[in-house]
């Protein structure tokens, strides 16, 4: 490996350990109770370093959302194979739950932090924001309004948005409350994936129509 790759590689990486410190201490601590300065002492730097890389907690904040987000996106894919919407939806919350399971750092940060709006550059909201490919939210829209168009759901149910607000605050309901309070002994916690699931199917089929 020449130079100039290795010092890519370093500064790759060196981005990721700033990403990943920031994206613990903002869910851990709140972000407007973060500074870049302590960010910097997380990993050892100084802050001089890391606004080499990040001019401002805001552009940090821009980049790990995008980055986290289109993580999420990707994850969605793998649900894209059912022609049948509904199964699809079913697909999108299981799709979910996996990644609450196996990212949760990122599903903290990005679902269960509160966050000040994220200055994204209007040339890339134009190309991610409603596309399925690149946003999660809009993949779960397109699902719910493929459902209502193929006249799957029940008139009440016209609203892709509605619908998939109300999908997406189920799951995430029962996956928060269990990563906040799995260490509750007032609560007997039941498995999450099975309870998750039952939910998704109990959600859809309310929604369905019958005849």
């Amino acid at each position: 490996m020449g130079t100039k790759e290795r010092r890519e590689r370093e500064r790759v990486d060196t981005r990721e350990r700033i990403l990943a410190a920031a994206r613990e201490m903002f869910a851990e601590e709140g972000y407007e109770a973060v500074t870049m300065r302590a960010i910097a002492e997380r990993i050892e730097y100084t802050p001089t370093a890391l606004y080499h890389h990040f001019p401002s907690k805001q552009a940090l904040l821009t980049e790990l959302c995008e980055s986290d987000f289109a993580g999420l996106a990707k994850h969605f894919q793998g649900a894209a194979g059912s022609a049948d919407p509904v199964e699809r939806l079913r697909a999108v919350g299981d799709a979910y739950l996996r990644f609450a399971e196996q990212y949760p750092s990122q599903y903290r940060f990005m679902f269960m932090t509160v966050l000040p709006e994220v200055e994204h550059a209007p040339d890339f909201l134009s190309a991610k924001r409603d596309n399925p490919e690149h946003s999660a939210y809009a993949f779960l829209r397109q699902a719910c309004r493929d459902a209502i168009d193929k006249g799957r759901l029940r008139p009440e149910y016209a609203d892709p948005d509605q619908v998939a607000q109300m999908l997406w605050a189920s799951v995430h309901g029962l996956i928060s409350l269990q990563m906040a309070k799995r260490h509750d002994a007032f609560v007997p916690w039941r498995d999450l994936r099975k309870t998750t699931r039952l939910m998704i199917d109990t959600m859809t089929r309310g929604m369905l129509r019958t005849s």
